[in-house]
């Protein structure tokens, strides 16, 4: 069994982000979320599923102009409590208690992976007031479309590396064309992950179908998927405009599912472009500047 733990390495980066960690309650569950601050509207980003918060630090600090980005350790990753249960509706409560408590009125949503089916599912169970969503790259796997297109092994194999003690050059055996400064932050922070809860969400792409909740999703709402991206194909974006007609539905080039990690100034471009689209969600500046 894989114990969860939280590198030295990983304390230290806490002190260098330019966020303020913030607690939430989720039933019995404390919840850690990095509040980047700022007079924008809120950001709430749900990462993917073996992304504590600390990694989308490159991609919340290129937004601090644009809104106040607030970025979910999601249950089982990074500072949170594991919880005791990981569907996609528990995760979805999660990031409701974290507008509630922190009292995010009407923020917007963005999600990576795994964490773009948290806020399809938070969008349409109308618990708590959306401004709109940018979901990027959401596994359209589940039951009767075939398997997730990375195996548990994988991730399994990625863990017990970084639970005995992993460095970048390692990371980068995975994932070659990432920037160097995030295959180190992916080492400092992977073994923050718990084995349980990623088996479990593991399970939940392939048992847990995402069009059951995409075609309700209320607008305004944008999927961006990576041009090579194995999670969302060409055919799998097609089922997805035809499903949810006035979606807006963006490629970002020269990516996989990695989007930020495998093509940053492309994929920020993009979601930038998104942001900017949704009503009333950003600050007064109307340029459309890069990352």
């Amino acid at each position: 069994m894989l114990t969860r733990q939280i590198t030295p390495a990983a304390w230290a980066d806490l002190d260098r982000l330019p966020a303020v960690g913030r607690w939430v309650t989720s039933g019995r569950s404390r919840l850690h979320v990095l509040d980047y601050g700022g007079p924008g509207t809120p950001l709430l980003v749900l990462p993917g599923i073996t992304s504590p918060a600390a990694t989308l630090d490159f991609v919340a600090r290129e937004l601090s102009d644009l809104v106040r980005p607030l970025v979910l350790d999601v249950r089982g990753r990074g500072l949170s409590d594991t919880g005791t249960g990981h569907t996609l509706t528990e995760y979805a409560e999660d990031a409701e208690a974290v507008v509630r408590e922190l009292g995010l009125e009407r923020p917007l949503l963005f999600g990576h992976s795994m964490g773009a089916r948290i806020a399809a599912a938070v969008a349409v169970r109308g618990r708590v007031a959306v401004r709109g969503a940018v979901l990027a790259d959401p596994p359209l796997s589940g039951p009767g479309r075939g398997p997730y297109p990375t195996s548990l092994a994988v991730f399994q194999e990625q863990l017990a590396e970084a639970v005995r003690g992993t460095d970048g050059d390692e990371v980068a055996r995975w994932w070659p064309r990432w920037p160097r400064e995030e295959q180190e932050a992916r080492a400092r922070w992977l073994a923050s992950c718990d084995g349980g809860a990623v088996a479990a969400s593991h399970h939940g792409f392939e048992h847990e179908d995402f069009f059951d909740w995409w075609p309700r999703v209320p607008c305004p709402v944008t999927l961006l998927y990576g041009a090579q991206s194995p999670v969302v194909t060409a055919a799998g974006a097609a089922e997805a405009a035809a499903a949810l007609p006035s979606a807006r539905l963006e490629q970002v080039p020269d990516c996989g599912h990695m989007i930020f990690w495998d093509n940053p100034s492309g994929g920020l471009r993009a979601l930038r472009r998104a942001l900017r689209r949704v009503p009333c969600s950003v600050l007064a500046d109307p340029s459309d500047r890069g990352p």
